[in-house]
C-alpha cells in the first residue's frame, strides 16, 4: 500500500501545459494540444481516471508547428498550429484549429484550412492511448509498466478498456467519416482552395462498459450541455466590479470566474454546489480547504458555503474506521472516485484532518449571519451537534482539552493540519514534532467552532444553549493562552508535541490564531510584530515558516514559503485586532504579487525576500487554478471595505480602509439574503444601494471583542471568524 504522504503535493506538468476543467473532468497537455503517453502526467480525466494517456495528431506525417494556444472558458481550450504541406513546401499555407471542450469526456473540434489557390490532399492521423490509469498512481509517476489495456473496434469506435480492482474502465473514441483502427483514427481528404475541412472527435467515458448521462455526441454544441450552463448562470449571478485599479479588478474578476470553475456538484442533488481544491489534482471535495474557500468567498457567493456544507454534512463520518479514520461526527478530508483511490485513502472517502470538522460548525456560524432562511440552516444543527460530539470523544484523544491528531494506521497523513507534509511541523531548530500533535490553529478553529454554535443558538432563540457555547469558548480561550503562549519568545508555539512540550517554531500559523480571536489583547501586538518581521514577510506575503527557523527553505512547500490564502487569513487576523495599516500592506504585498502571475494567484510560490528578485518566484509543482488562492484577493477585498453583515442583529458594517492606489471600488450584484446589493468604496468613505429591508448600514467596523465572555452580546457580536477590529 503506497503511503498518501507522499502524494499530498502536486506533480510538475510540462512548460507550457495547457489545463481545462469542468467540475471533476481536467485534461491537461501540451500547447500544441497533443498529449503524449510517456509516463508523465498529462492526460485527459474522468472521475479520477485517465481516459485518455495519448493523443497526437499527425497531418501529413508531421506533428504540427504550434501557433498559439488559448484558454476562452475553464472549460475550453483553442489550439492553433501550422500543418506540413505534403512535398514539404515552405512557409506551409494549412492552419489547424483544434478546439477542446472537457466535461463527461472530451471532445475535439478539428478544423484544417487551406490558404492556397489549389486544393490539396491531407491524410489526418490521431494516435489515442488510454492507460486508465487512477489519478493518484498518475500523479505519483506509477504508472510505468506493461500497458494491461485491450483494444478493439466496435460499432465504427475504437474501445480501449482495463479491468482495475473489480471495475472495466474504457474509452470509447469516434468521429464521423474516420477510418477507425486499433490504433487511432484516421481521415483522407482533400481542401479545396481557400476552403476548409471540420471534424469532430468525441471521447465518451465507459465505467463497466456503461457511458455517463448527458455525454458529448455529433451535431451537439459543447456550449448547450449543462455545465457550461452552470458556468454561464455563475458568471451571471457573481458581482460586477468596477475598480480604477484595473489589475485589482482583473484579480478580483479572475478570482470569481475560477471559483465558478472549481465547483463541483453532487449528482443526486444537482442545485447544490460545493468547491474543490484545485485543478488539476485536486478537483475533489476536500473538508479543510472546501470550507475555507467558501468561507472567503462570502461576498462572491454565500450559497457556495451553504451548498459545501450540505455536501459534505451528507458524508459526515458515521462509525470507527481505521482505514479510512472515519469517526462518528468527523468531517471528511479529501473524497475521491477513482476506482484505485481506497488503495490510498482507506476508501473514496478519507477523513483524516483535524480541523475540518471544527472548521464546518465555525461557517455555518459565520454563514447564520448572512441571511440564509432558516429552512435551509435548521436542518445542519444537528450535523454542527455531531461535530462538536466529534471534538470532545474522538478530536480530544487524551482528556487535556485540546484537538490533537494521530492516524491510526501506516497509510493516512502524518500531519492532519493544513500544513500536512510529513515535514510540516518542526520545532526552532529544526527537529521534527512527534505525534500526536495539538496544533495552534486547531485550537482556534475550536474556538471559533464553540462561538459559532452559541451564535447558531442565538439565532435560534435558545438562550440557554448559546450561553453554554458561549462559556466553553471563554474558558477554552483561557486555558489555550496559558498552554500554547511562549513568554520568552513573545508568540504561540505552533503545536504541542506527544509529551505536551511546546512546538516553538515561529509560523504563520499563529496568524489564524488571530484569524478566530483566540489570542489574548495583551499579547496580540507581540504577535502582530513577529508576523510583520522580515524573518515573516517577504514583501509579498507571509512565510510559513520563519527565515531563521532550522527547518526553514525558501522553496519548502510548508517550511518557508508563501500560500496567498494563508496570508489573507493572517491579513484577516490583523484587521480584527486593529492593526489597519499592517493589515493593509500585507493586502497590498499579495496584490502586487498576483501582477506577477498574470493576475491567477498559484497555490503557493517561493519565500524569497521581495527585494532578492524582481518579482516573487515561482514554486515549481503550484496548483492553478487553486481554490483558497483564488478565494484569497476576495477576501483581502472584503478586510480592506470592513464589509461585515449581520442580520441576527439587524446591521450590516462597511468602514472602508482602501488604499489611494486602488481608487473608486463599486461592486454591484452582491447578493444579501435575496436582494442584490451595489457596494461602493473610495478611501475611508463607503455606500450600499438597495439594503434588504429592516438591515441598517452602520459606517463602522465591527466590534472588537469588548463584552464580557459568555454574555449574550459576546456570542451574537463575535461568534463569526471574520471580526475586524479599530
Amino acid at each position: 500500500m503506497t503511503a498518501w504522504n507522499a502524494d499530498n503535493e502536486a506533480s510538475v506538468s510540462d512548460s507550457g501545459s495547457v489545463t481545462v476543467l469542468e467540475g471533476s473532468s481536467f485534461c491537461i497537455s501540451s500547447g500544441s494540444g497533443d498529449i503524449t503517453s510517456d509516463g508523465g502526467t498529462n492526460g485527459a480525466f474522468f472521475q479520477d481516471t485517465r481516459i485518455v494517456s495519448g493523443w497526437v495528431l499527425r497531418i501529413n506525417g508531421s506533428v504540427r508547428e504550434p501557433l498559439t494556444a488559448q484558454r476562452p472558458q475553464p472549460f475550453e481550450a483553442i489550439f492553433v498550429g501550422r500543418a506540413k504541406w505534403p512535398g514539404g513546401k515552405f512557409d506551409s499555407p494549412l492552419v489547424v484549429r483544434q478546439v477542446r471542450h472537457i466535461g463527461p469526456g472530451m471532445q475535439d473540434d478539428i478544423t484544417l484550412e487551406n490558404y492556397a489557390a489549389e486544393p490539396v490532399e491531407c491524410e489526418i492521423e490521431l494516435q489515442v492511448q488510454a492507460d486508465q490509469a487512477d489519478l493518484f498512481d498518475v500523479k505519483g509517476g506509477r504508472t510505468t509498466g506493461a500497458d494491461d489495456t485491450t483494444r478493439a473496434v466496435r460499432d465504427g469506435k475504437l474501445i480501449i478498456e482495463a479491468g482495475r480492482h473489480g471495475q472495466q474502465r474504457g474509452t470509447a473514441v469516434g468521429a464521423r467519416d474516420a477510418e477507425v483502427t486499433t490504433e487511432g483514427l484516421r481521415f483522407r481528404v482533400t481542401v479545396p482552395a481557400r476552403g476548409k475541412w471540420a471534424t469532430s472527435i468525441i471521447v465518451v467515458p465507459l465505467v463497466n462498459g456503461e457511458a455517463p448521462d448527458q455525454p458529448f455526441r455529433e451535431g451537439q454544441l459543447p456550449h448547450h450541455r449543462e455545465g457550461v450552463r452552470r458556468h454561464l448562470d455563475w458568471e451571471e449571478g457573481v458581482p460586477r466590479i468596477r475598480i480604477e485599479d484595473a489589475s485589482l479588478q482583473d484579480l478580483l474578476n479572475r478570482s470569481q470566474s475560477d471559483l465558478g470553475a472549481l465547483r463541483i456538484f453532487d449528482p443526486h442533488h444537482p442545485d447544490r454546489a460545493a468547491v474543490a481544491a484545485g485543478a488539476p489534482w485536486f478537483m475533489a471535495l476536500f473538508g479543510r480547504d472546501s470550507l475555507l474557500t467558501s468561507y472567503m468567498s462570502l461576498m462572491v457567493n454565500p450559497n457556495l458555503a451553504l451548498g459545501t456544507l450540505q455536501t459534505l454534512a451528507g458524508i459526515q463520518g458515521k462509525k470507527v474506521d481505521n482505514d479510512s479514520e472515519e469517526e462518528p461526527g468527523r468531517i471528511p478530508h479529501e473524497v475521491r472516485l477513482g476506482v484505485t483511490a481506497g488503495l490510498s485513502l482507506g476508501g473514496t472517502a478519507y477523513y483524516g484532518t483535524a480541523d475540518a470538522t471544527p472548521l464546518f460548525v465555525a461557517v455555518l456560524g459565520e454563514l447564520s449571519r448572512w441571511g440564509l432562511s432558516k429552512d435551509v440552516i435548521q436542518p445542519l444543527l444537528s450535523h454542527a451537534d455531531r461535530a462538536l460530539e466529534w471534538i470532545e470523544k474522538y478530536g480530544d484523544r487524551d482528556g487535556d482539552g485540546f484537538v490533537e491528531y494521530l492516524r491510526p494506521n501506516d497509510h493516512g497523513l502524518v500531519n492532519q493540519g493544513w500544513k500536512d507534509s510529513w515535514d510540516g511541523i518542526n520545532f526552532a531548530d529544526g527537529t521534527i514534532a512527534e505525534p500526536p500533535i495539538a496544533l495552534c490553529e486547531v485550537q482556534a478553529y475550536v474556538y471559533s467552532a464553540y462561538l459559532g454554535r452559541s451564535l447558531l443558538a442565538h439565532w435560534d432563540g435558545d438562550s440557554d444553549l448559546e450561553h453554554h457555547w458561549a462559556a466553553k469558548a471563554a474558558a477554552f480561550k483561557e486555558e489555550f493562552n496559558k498552554k500554547f503562549w511562549l513568554p520568552d519568545k513573545g508568540y504561540f508555539a505552533v503545536a504541542l508535541d506527544k509529551d505536551k512540550r511546546p512546538v516553538d517554531a515561529l509560523t504563520s500559523n499563529i496568524g489564524h490564531c488571530l484569524f478566530s480571536g483566540i489570542v489574548d489583547r495583551d499579547k496580540a501586538q507581540s504577535v502582530m510584530e513577529h508576523l510583520m518581521s522580515p524573518q515573516m514577510f517577504t514583501g509579498w506575503g507571509i512565510r510559513t515558516l520563519a527565515s531563521d527557523m532550522g527547518a526553514y527553505n525558501p522553496v519548502s512547500y510548508h517550511n518557508g514559503s508563501v500560500w496567498p490564502h494563508d496570508t489573507a487569513m493572517v491579513a484577516t487576523g490583523l484587521m480584527r485586532y486593529g492593526f489597519v495599516d499592517e493589515a493593509r500592506r500585507v493586502a497590498l504585498g499579495v496584490f502586487e504579487a498576483a501582477e506577477h502571475f498574470d493576475n491567477r494567484l498559484p497555490e503557493l510560490f517561493c519565500g524569497f525576500d521581495r527585494g532578492e528578485f524582481p518579482g516573487p518566484v515561482p514554486y515549481p509543482t503550484a496548483c492553478s487554478p487553486q481554490a483558497w488562492a483564488a478565494a484569497a484577493p476576495v477576501q483581502l477585498a472584503r478586510i480592506l471595505l470592513r464589509f461585515d453583515p449581520v442580520f441576527t442583529r439587524g446591521v450590516v458594517h462597511l468602514a472602508p480602509i482602501l488604499p489611494d492606489t486602488v481608487g473608486t471600488f463599486r461592486a454591484e450584484n452582491v447578493l444579501l439574503d435575496s436582494s442584490r446589493v451595489t457596494i461602493t468604496a473610495k478611501g475611508s468613505s463607503g455606500s450600499i444601494e438597495g439594503l434588504p429591508p429592516g438591515l441598517k448600514l452602520l459606517a463602522q467596523p465591527r466590534p472588537p471583542l469588548a463584552y464580557p465572555p459568555g454574555s449574550p452580546e459576546a456570542a451574537s457580536d463575535h461568534a463569526g471568524l471574520n471580526q475586524p477590529g479599530t
